[in-house]
This record gives structure tokens, C-alpha cells and sequence, in this order.
């Protein structure tokens, strides 16, 4: 599908989509719970039903409502076919995990953008628990077989993927003898992390850890099943939030303001760049500001990497983001991405393996390529707003995470054209 964007002034009230994240690992907490379990607010994605339909496979009991999913966890049974998770890779990692305590062979494969993106460093901790499992070149498919889990400790690098340690996390409780995780280069997106740790908190299970987040340990305990509610998510609404700086007035609640998601960071670095901002209890004003170039490290907020170039090429200045270089083994090769699309634009680009310089100009209309890339998809979209005569290719691709943006930047007033294809 095409979106074709022009030149928008917009206003309004918007609220933020439930949390793909949290959504994603309350599944997973429901579904190793033994016993009903209600998850309110829930994100209907792509990325979530395919958490659901793999659930569902090997013996969860999901029952989806507009507001509400029940889930029946605690029995697993060998699924008779594929766990297809989609590209989801979230749901592809926790299942790996989860594999080694459901009985028999879980056979997992994945859609064209995650079989790509590596699985071998989950696959290796987890076959020195001394889970049988395998993937070919460290690539999904993925074969994993379960049964009892003993435990005991295990090792993975953290600056790769924090859901290699999620995945770790999830199951660790069952282990017979107790897990210890220890990480052997610093954890990245540790915001991550703590999220897990956070919902298998609100389901019973409690993990320690040390202050420098490098080693993890886990005595057997039982999930507990619980009524859980969504909060907003703080990735989508930063398109949201960076379309009011750059071409209007929005205005976005459903926020926790002390939630973990390391996207929260967005709001520092807005004020940063001089934009202005009114937070409230739930919810954050931000107005069209004359935006100035910023320097940020985004290691634990990667997933901003495309909300940030867009404010950048509209900045005065140059600005400068480090801690990028997990951004190119995401849906698509995002630094590359986002390059490619700002020169398109006629804005000024270098970058490197691990940072990228971008000097603020008047983007002009291009077509942009998204890659199949839900964060370049909507990324850009704000920039047609300045620029007009955009269009951006891939536009069905935020389906991924949210499924709504199109209609929602419409209602704020943004002028887009979609081809139904």
C-alpha cells in the first residue's frame, strides 16, 4: 500500500496505543500462569495476534473481547503443527524459551523479515541449561524440544538483544534447581528488561539481580494469575508527539508518566531540542517550536532512532545520535533506512556503525521507501507533513504495531491519500 501525504497543519487529541511490549509479556505471564488470567487495555496488532495464535497452539486458552482477553494458562501440550510467529520477534524469542518446558518438539518458524534477524546466542544459552534445540546458520526456523527444565546457570552477551534475556527470564521460575543468567557484555535497552521483570512481578514471580543488571537469579516459584492492564505505548505515541513539534499542536494521553519504557526518553529529548511541552497527569501537550539540533545516545531507546532523524532534519544544526548500531538488525536496516530516506528529502546524512550525523534543512517530497518497516513507514510520514508530495511505500506495514496510525493522523488533521493495495 501507498500513502500519499501533503502538506498538513495539524490539531488535536489523540490517545496513545496499549503497549505492544507489555501486551506481549502479559501473554506470556497469563499463558505460564496456572489458572485464569485477565488482560485489560490489550494492543491488537499483528505482533500480538501472532503471540496469541501460537499460544493458542500449545494448549492456552485465550478468549479475546474488545477491551478484555482472558487467558487460561498452565497447560501446554506439543503443538501437531508450525509455531508461525509471524515477524514477530518478540514472540518468536519468548517461545524459544518457552519451548523447553512444553512437552515434545515446538517447531518455530517466522515471516521474511525475522527469519533473517539472528536467534543463534538465545539458542546457545539455552542449550547450556541443557536444552536439546537448534537453528540452522543461527537463523529461525527453530526447533526446540521440552520436558523438565533443571536450570542452573547460563551465560549471553546483553548488548545484542534485551529480549534474549527476557525470553531467559520468562521460564526461569520453572527450572528445578534455579537459573542464573550472567550477561557478558553490558546489557543494552535495559529498559526492557526491567519491564519483564516488572509484569512477572505483578504475576507472582520475582527475580534478584545486581545493580549493574549483569547477572540475574531465580529461585523455582509459581505464576499467579492476576487481572493486568495495558499502559499506553510510549513508541507509538512518539510520532504523535513529534508530528505536534513539527507541524501543529497534539496533544496525547493514556501515558504513564513513570513508565519504564525506555521511549519515555522522547520527552527529554524534545525539550532538549526547545520544543514546547505541557505534561499533565496522563498526558503531554506539545506545540510547533523552531527545533534545535540535539546530541543523544539512544542505547536504551533504540526503537527512536527514525521519530529522532525525522526532528533532526527539520533542526537547526547538526544533530548527533550514538548507541544506534542494534537499529540496523531490526524489520529493516533502520540506520540505512532512515539515510537513504532523508537524501531522498535533500537532507544532509553521514553515518557509521554506530552513529549518525544529521544536519537540519527543508526536506522536499520524495518517495520513500519503508523496507516493510513500521517505525520508517510512520517516521516519515511526519516529514510529508513539511515537506509534501511524499509518499511512502510499505504504508500497511504499521499494521505491525498500530494498526490505527493512519486513521489517527488523519483525524489530527494530516493530509494523507492511501491505494488500498
Amino acid at each position: 500500500m501507498k500513502a500519499s501525504i501533503s502538506k498538513s497543519e495539524v490539531c488535536g487529541k489523540a490517545a496513545a496505543p496499549s503497549s505492544k511490549s507489555y501486551t506481549i509479556r502479559a501473554l506470556i505471564c497469563a499463558a505460564l500462569a496456572n489458572g485464569k488470567s485477565e488482560i485489560t487495555a490489550p494492543l491488537a496488532s499483528d505482533d500480538t495476534i501472532a503471540a496469541i495464535n501460537v499460544l493458542k497452539k500449545v494448549g492456552v486458552n485465550i478468549r479475546q473481547q474488545k477491551n478484555s482477553w482472558k487467558v487460561d494458562g498452565g497447560n501446554f501440550q506439543p503443538s501437531a503443527s508450525d509455531l508461525y510467529c509471524g515477524d514477530s520477534a518478540a514472540t518468536l524469542r519468548f517461545m524459544t524459551a518457552f519451548g523447553a518446558i512444553i512437552p515434545g518438539v515446538s517447531h518455530l518458524t517466522a515471516g521474511p523479515s525475522l527469519s533473517r534477524r539472528p536467534v543463534k546466542v538465545l539458542i546457545d544459552a539455552l542449550q547450556r541449561l541443557g536444552v536439546e534445540c537448534s537453528a540452522k546458520s543461527g537463523l529461525p526456523p527453530v526447533n526446540v524440544k521440552g520436558g523438565k527444565l533443571k536450570g542452573n546457570q547460563t551465560t549471553l552477551p546483553g548488548d545484542i538483544s534485551s529480549q534474549y534475556v527476557s525470553a531467559l527470564l520468562h521460564i526461569a521460575p520453572f527450572a528445578s534447581g534455579g537459573m542464573t543468567i550472567k550477561l557478558t557484555t553490558p546489557l543494552e535497552s535495559s529498559p526492557y528488561v526491567m519491564m519483564t521483570l516488572d509484569t512477572m512481578h505483578w504475576f507472582g514471580v520475582n527475580v534478584a539481580f545486581d545493580e549493574n543488571m549483569d547477572t540475574f537469579e531465580c529461585f523455582p516459584q509459581k505464576y499467579k494469575p492476576t487481572k493486568y492492564r495495558i499502559e499506553g505505548d510510549w513508541s507509538s505515541a512518539s510520532y504523535l508527539l513529534a508530528l505536534g513539534a513539527m507541524a501543529g499542536e497534539v496533544e496525547v494521553n493514556n501515558l504513564n508518566m513513570q513508565s519504564l519504557q525506555g521511549d519515555r526518553m522522547l520527552v527529554q529529548f524534545l525539550r532538549e531540542m526547545q520544543v514546547h511541552t505541557i505534561t499533565g497527569m496522563n498526558s503531554i501537550i506539545v506545540c510547533q517550536s523552531e527545533l534545535k539540533a540535539i546530541k543523544a545516545d539512544l542505547t536504551d531507546c533504540t526503537d527512536l532512532l527514525p521519530t529522532m532523524a525525522a526532528l533532526a532534519a527539520l533542526a537547526e544544526g547538526t544533530s548527533e545520535f550514538t548507541g544506534i548500531e542494534r537499529a540496523r538488525i531490526k524489520e529493516s536496516d533502520r540506520v540505512a533506512a532512515v539515510k537513504e530516506g532523508l537524501e531522498r528529502m535533500g537532507i544532509r546524512v553521514k553515518a557509521d556503525a554506530n552513529r549518525l550525523r544529521i544536519t537540519g534543512g527543508k526536506p522536499k517530497g520524495a518517495t520513500i521507501d519503508s523496507k516493510g518497516d513500521h517505525r520508517i513507514a510512520m517516521a516519515f510520514s511526519l516529514l510529508g507533513t513539511i515537506a509534501g508530495n511524499t509518499v511512502i511505500v510499505g504504508a500497511e506495514s504499521v499494521t505491525k504495531t498500530y494498526p490505527e496510525f493512519w486513521d489517527v493522523f488523519k483525524n489530527l488533521g494530516g493530509k494523507v491519500e492511501t491505494d488500498g493495495k
